[in-house]
């Protein structure tokens, strides 16, 4: 049994669409942040707050998760998988996965979201108010971005609000909670459910005590490229947390077999992966450059994502770009911010001027 007595439930069977295309080859939460799987960053929390029974409900590419993580003894964790034949989105995920779990109650983890919650504070909450269902609720300066939660002076939820230019508070819906476990063994079985949509507003409805955990640390949705080299950097330069980084806090992270030359310069958090080459003359900042890939002599790289193997030509100059796999910029080009080269795809010397707003 966890430390806490509970279980934790990772949700990760999303396709990640938004992060094209660098999930055509991996899925989201296996692209490598800050020198290794995002995932692991995640799992380093929760073995932090002394939960060790952890069930990742899987769907696209699910067997990529089972490869690297095996039973999860290495993390001092044990991780069991369940995978979905169809999409059933988050509820639904979770009451797919019942039948792993154990204690009464499980912490649900969305598996796109970097967060510095006090896993055992949101727990304690959860037991002390007695609610059914506990959600972690963020505040953030513009919460017209996302649907709002107000709760009243217990911290008892009174709604969940879609999107609207002026919301009555500014509590998100982090996308973490801590069901009990009869709430999950009520969500209907087979069949999409949304936790938004369908179980919170039914708890409401029935009178369930549904209670906030408000809290101001850090938070990150890491599903689109500019918020995955965002949050990249902050677990680099230690803003974000984690246990899991593969060297120190710093302005660059350079895994082990990667080549920078001496006047080339690194700042913002950016990552050098295993056999990356980074040539003179070269700046990278806040960017993320995955295996085997090479910026040539003279490039400017800032707040992109280099897929594994690619290549920056000589002088080229990429702001906000996403490289696929094996692509090729070259020399000369310039890529700003939106663009996304396809996995394999060469752009010859000096032949881009590209912009986008996207």
């Amino acid at each position: 049994m966890s430390e806490l007595g509970v279980d934790a439930v990772v949700l990760v069977g999303g396709k990640g669409t938004r992060l094209r295309p660098l999930t055509l080859s991996a899925p989201k939460p296996m692209l490598p942040t800050a020198g290794t799987p995002f995932l692991s960053h995640l799992l380093s929390r929760i073995k932090a707050a002394g939960i060790t029974h952890v069930v990742l409900g899987t769907s696209y590419r699910a067997e990529v998760f089972q490869e690297y993580f095996g039973d999860g003894s290495a993390l001092g964790l044990e991780i069991e998988y369940v995978v979905e034949d169809v999409p059933l989105d988050t509820a639904g995920a979770i009451r797919n996965v019942y039948d792993r779990l154990r204690a009464n109650d499980a912490v649900i983890f969305n598996g796109d979201i970097l967060s510095g919650a006090d896993l055992g504070a949101l727990v304690g909450t959860h037991r002390e108010s007695g609610a059914d269902v506990t959600l972690h609720l963020q505040r953030v300066e513009d919460p017209s971005r996302f649907g709002s939660v107000p709760t009243d002076e217990t911290g008892r939820v009174l709604e969940f609000l879609e999107k609207t230019p002026n919301p009555p508070t500014d509590q998100i819906n982090a996308g973490c909670y801590v069901f009990r476990r009869s709430v999950i063994e009520s969500i209907p079985v087979g069949r999409p459910v949304s936790v938004e949509r369908e179980t919170f507003p039914r708890l409401l409805a029935s009178g369930a005590h549904v209670h906030g955990f408000v809290d101001s640390s850090y938070w990150l949705d890491v599903g689109t490229p500019e918020a995955f080299v965002l949050g990249s950097s902050d677990l680099v330069r230690g803003l974000a947390p984690t246990s899991a980084l593969p060297g120190p806090v710093g302005e660059a992270l350079l895994i082990d077999g990667a080549k920078v030359a001496d006047d080339a310069v690194l700042t913002g958090g950016s990552t050098i992966g295993a056999g990356a080459i980074v040539g003179a003359g070269a700046r990278v900042s806040g960017s993320v450059v995955f295996d085997g890939a090479s910026i040539a002599d003279g490039a400017v790289v800032e707040r992109s994502v280099l897929g594994a193997g690619a290549k920056v030509g000589a002088g080229a100059v990429l702001r906000g770009v996403v490289l696929g796999d094996g692509a090729s910029v070259g020399a000369g080009c310039e890529l700003l911010d939106g663009a996304r080269v396809w996995p394999g795809f060469e752009l010859p010397d000096g032949s881009v001027r590209f912009w986008s707003d996207a």
